[in-house]
């Protein structure tokens, strides 16, 4: 075999440590004759460090980082570049090794809470309306060791430490379940990245099928759903996956997830004028929550025009900020916990349902 060809070969060969869990590791250094600590070892300076390389693990032996050099890798995601917005959000914009882009988003809060908003998939499947993820199609799902290197390449930019999750950034969450709940996992361990479950929050779309599974998981995460109308046809105009998952069949899941777990889960609400905003819905709101013990998360529409095609426009607007304020106090009154989520990074096309790749940045622009 040509020396190119055999290069090639044993790089695409090697294991991946990123993204491994804690028995994978040491299941791995035991095969390669190894004791198990030396897995230990590893898996604290790749999640507890952030070691980039086998060079820096002070406590393996030389011999023993030949021996992994030629056997495995770190793989490291490229920051392309970064862009601050006034309000003090970076957004993020990672090369992966196959020259395709993500994004993630670091959100300074006044409390002392630091989150990072991470990306579960290279576009999305589902096209809802209001999001442009969805205009840029799929193009497939991140690895495990993807969604982790991104809270650890941004930590490694931070004097801070980050203190929350959440996995609201490009794409579906659910529809990458395994590599998803793998990366939270490793996300919350100990020994890990060391974020505490009630800081996880994972969003999603409505994927029925999956909140069941999410339901059986021993981790304590927070569950976000995507509802923005009680209106089958409504929830349908705007977010596609209403057909194959109606809004009863989605609420159906979500009090199973209810009962099964005990915690309630976060029902976020973009609310559009004229369209969602009316009495009749909020009245179907509070009926929901008499249903499924909730909190509400209302949450302006940020624009997406960079992102639509130059024949496209959006026929719904945002709905005005006095409002949505009036919408809040009316759930109040009926007895719902209700924030209103403050929209921050849309001066850098950073805030919530604003990421996606642009044909300027795939050409290399950033």
């Amino acid at each position: 075999m040509p020396f190119n060809l055999w290069l090639t070969y044993s790089i695409m060969n090697m294991k991946e440590l990123k993204g491994c869990t804690l028995k994978e590791i040491q299941d791995f250094v035991e095969s390669l004759g190894e004791k198990k600590f030396r897995g230990t070892q590893i898996y604290k300076w790749i999640y507890g460090k952030y070691a980039q390389n086998f060079e820096v693990m002070s406590d393996i032996s030389r011999n023993f980082k030949s021996v992994l050099s030629q056997t495995a890798k770190i793989s490291n995601l490229s920051i392309a570049s970064t862009k601050k917005s006034q309000d003090g959000s970076i957004k993020f914009l990672f090369k992966l090794d196959d020259n395709l882009f993500i994004e993630s988003v670091l959100i300074p809060a006044f409390d002392k809470r630091l989150t990072l908003c991470i990306s579960t998939q290279v576009g999305c499947l589902l096209g809802c309306k209001f999001c442009a993820t969805g205009y840029m199609g799929f193009q497939r799902n991140l690895t495990t060791g993807e969604i982790v290197d991104q809270l650890i390449q941004v930590q490694k930019t931070c004097d801070e430490r980050i203190t929350n999750i959440v996995l609201m950034g490009m794409g579906e969450p659910l529809q990458n379940y395994e590599n998803v709940i793998k990366a939270v996992k490793i996300i919350n361990d100990g020994d890990g990245l060391k974020i505490g479950a009630r800081h996880i929050t994972l969003s999603t779309a409505g994927c029925a099928d999956k909140i069941y599974q999410l339901a059986e998981e021993k981790i304590q995460f927070k569950l976000a759903i995507s509802l923005n109308s009680m209106d089958n046809s409504k929830r349908t105009e705007i977010m596609p996956i209403t057909n194959k998952y109606p809004v009863n069949v989605l609420l159906d899941a979500v009090r199973y997830y209810y009962e099964k777990t005990r915690r309630r889960p976060t029902f976020e609400y973009i609310l559009f004028e004229g369209f969602n905003d009316s009495v009749d819905d909020v009245k179907a709101l509070i009926q929901l929550g008499k249903r499924i013990p909730c909190k509400i998360n209302l949450i302006a529409y940020n624009p997406i025009d960079f992102i639509l095609p130059e024949s496209k426009e959006l026929s719904f607007k945002p709905a005005p900020d006095p409002r949505i304020e009036l919408f809040a106090d009316a759930l109040r009154r009926g007895g719902l916990t209700v924030m209103i989520r403050k929209s921050l990074g849309r001066d850098i096309n950073g805030a919530c349902g604003q990421l996606a790749i642009s044909k300027k940045q795939k050409e290399g622009e950033f």
